[in-house]
């Protein structure tokens, strides 16, 4: 298993007191660092994207965009979120870098498992705007490109962080191939694409308060029969641990076993449809010790061959 990292992720400085902090990714690795796990997995520094796979999921204007608004000495605000330093839009690149060449290693079968440990995160971005501390949507550039490869002709996007993947919504609802299975709080933060008449998108919107007995039967409700229909050739998780109860930015009260749960669940699934082949990317999770043992859970599950 490959296990995605780069030191430009800690060049992505927010203003203070922000919740995605570079910190998120110093304490994660010292956690994994200590534990043994990191030493387990095949430690790979992420490239960089190249431009064509972005603009297959963004809008020329909001590549020249990012460009444009890079400042030489200062973080500015590209919305009340979403903040631009010097690092981050290499920061960025080299994180949708990272899950490019996962999908990669994943459809030749050099490596069929990887965790891309990046930042800045990536779901909320849409095809012409970040928003909600994303800048590029790193996993839709990442299924896009796979389906462009010729090596798969059906990716299926998971995505359980506690925020609805709306970027990952509007950049693939009018690509068929792509099916994006988001679980959310509800209503919450951010608000847009929640609900849609897209055979491909499929919204599980859970009430604030609710704990692993709702999570888990709305996803087996949910997500797989449309698994079923729709059998991957590869799938793709928006590995978001917000939804932990110790989280401070959200109101669902998961568990560090439900996300072992839901892994399971989707290995199982990747065994069925596309030869175990799974890229899990990480996407939100601000409380430092609950990111670190879900991240830790969840790495269990996926080396599992």
């Amino acid at each position: 298993m490959r296990f995605y990292t780069h030191d430009s992720y800690l060049q992505h400085q927010v203003s203070p007191g922000h919740p995605e902090r570079p910190e998120r990714l110093t304490y994660l690795l010292s956690q994994l660092e200590a534990s043994g796990q990191l030493d387990k997995m095949e430690v790979v520094q992420a490239p960089l994207v190249d431009d064509a796979d972005v603009l297959r999921a963004h809008e020329a204007a909001h590549l020249r965009f990012v460009t444009s608004m890079r400042a030489p000495d200062e973080v500015v605000p590209l919305d009340p979120d979403t903040w631009l330093s010097p690092g981050s839009e290499i920061a960025a690149r080299h994180a949708a870098g990272a899950v490019c060449d996962a999908v990669s290693a994943a459809l030749d079968n050099t490596s069929r498992r990887s965790f891309c440990a990046v930042r800045p995160p990536g779901h909320h971005a849409e095809s012409d705007a970040a928003m909600g501390f994303c800048i590029f949507n790193s996993i839709a550039i990442g299924a896009l490109r796979a389906l462009a490869s010729g090596s798969a002709g059906r990716v299926a996007i998971l995505d359980f962080d506690v925020h609805h993947g709306n970027g990952t919504v509007e950049i693939c609802k009018e690509h068929p191939d792509v099916l994006v299975c988001s679980s959310f709080q509800h209503p919450y933060y951010p608000h847009r694409f929640y609900a849609s008449d897209r055979d491909n998108v499929i919204n599980t919107p859970l009430p604030a308060g609710s704990g692993s007995s709702a999570f888990r039967q709305a996803i087996e409700a949910d997500w797989l029969p449309a698994l079923a229909s729709h059998q991957p050739d590869l799938i793709l998780v928006s590995a978001g641990f917000d939804a932990h109860e110790a989280d401070p930015l959200a109101q669902l009260n998961l568990q560090t076993d439900d996300f072992a749960w839901v892994t399971e669940l989707i290995t199982d699934q990747a065994q069925r449809y596309c030869q175990g082949r799974v890229v899990s990317v990480l996407e939100g999770g601000y409380d430092l010790d609950a990111l670190a043992d879900s991240v830790s859970a969840h790495i269990q599950v996926l080396a599992r061959a």
